[in-house]
């Protein structure tokens, strides 16, 4: 059976506990025949990637807990001329250090960048789920274990639940053994407000329309005003605005490339 990962992104707070600790572990201990020690600067083998959404006020930070996934069609194994890739019997792939010749192939081929070079060793590393440990008795690597919100789950890739779970774009059709939950789409937010009144507009039905003019999503406007729709694919919508008493009201939405803060929208009294 084979080991896999699953990452939950809505549950990471960016703690990076796993990232530490994967340092933690390889950081000056070379664990043969596993892997020689990872450099203190460089290569993140566990690396939570941060991202800024939004403009102010409704900013957001994504954390991304990103590693090697494993795969079981993995092109950086498939780009080695030495064979240095060694697959184990749980699935896990791991980097020969003493096969490897340093051509650099699978550093290139990996797309999501989860394979380093060691420039001082002349040799690819990459993470290796821990495998000494594993080995060692461990039921998990040292970045599952230091998660302390749950994000990280490791185990046999028939009992995890990935119902809903998706790999890394780019590792498509690669047997990719890491799986992701919640990944971040886009999101569209905005405030409504009485121009007269110069006053929160509260209880406004807000709809969220596609291309064709078909209803996405619907909310109502909270004590603040303010509105929100998240999670929703890439593309361009329309935001209309109806409350009793007042005319309806509509502002373009365009989160095809990035999220969007749509403003403050003040709207009278018909």
């Amino acid at each position: 059976m084979a080991k896999a990962f699953l990452i939950d992104v809505a549950r990471c707070n960016g703690c990076h506990n796993c990232q530490i600790a994967c340092k933690d572990e390889h950081c000056g201990h070379a664990w043969l025949p596993y892997a020689q020690a990872q450099p203190e600067i460089g290569q993140f083998w566990m690396k939570v990637n941060e991202k800024e959404r939004g403009q102010v006020p409704v900013v957001r930070v994504s954390y991304m807990p990103t590693l090697c996934a494993h795969c079981a069609g993995a092109p950086c194994a498939a780009a080695c001329p030495s064979g240095a890739f060694q697959r184990r019997d749980d699935g896990l792939l791991l980097i020969d250090p003493e096969t490897c010749t340093g051509c650099g192939s699978c550093v290139e081929a990996c797309p999501i960048g989860a394979v380093y070079f060691n420039d001082e060793l002349g040799i690819a590393q990459k993470c290796t789920g821990c495998a000494h440990l594993l080995d060692d008795g461990w039921k998990v690597p040292r970045c599952v274990d230091s998660c302390a919100t749950g994000a990280l789950q490791f185990g046999e890739e028939a009992e995890l639940d990935l119902d809903g779970a998706v790999t890394l774009p780019g590792l498509e059709g690669a047997g990719a053994r890491a799986y992701y939950r919640n990944l971040p789409k886009r999101f569209v937010a905005g405030c409504v407000y009485d121009a007269d009144a110069n006053d929160v507009l509260i209880g406004a039905t807000v709809e969220l329309l596609d291309a064709v003019g078909a209803v996405v999503a619907q909310v109502e406007t909270d004590e603040f005003g303010d509105w929100e729709f998240d999670q929703i694919e890439p593309g361009a919508y329309t935001v209309v605005v109806r409350a009793e008493g007042y005319p309806e009201a509509r502002v373009a939405a365009d989160v095809t490339e990035k999220d969007l803060f749509t403003g403050d929208l003040g709207v009278r009294k018909a």
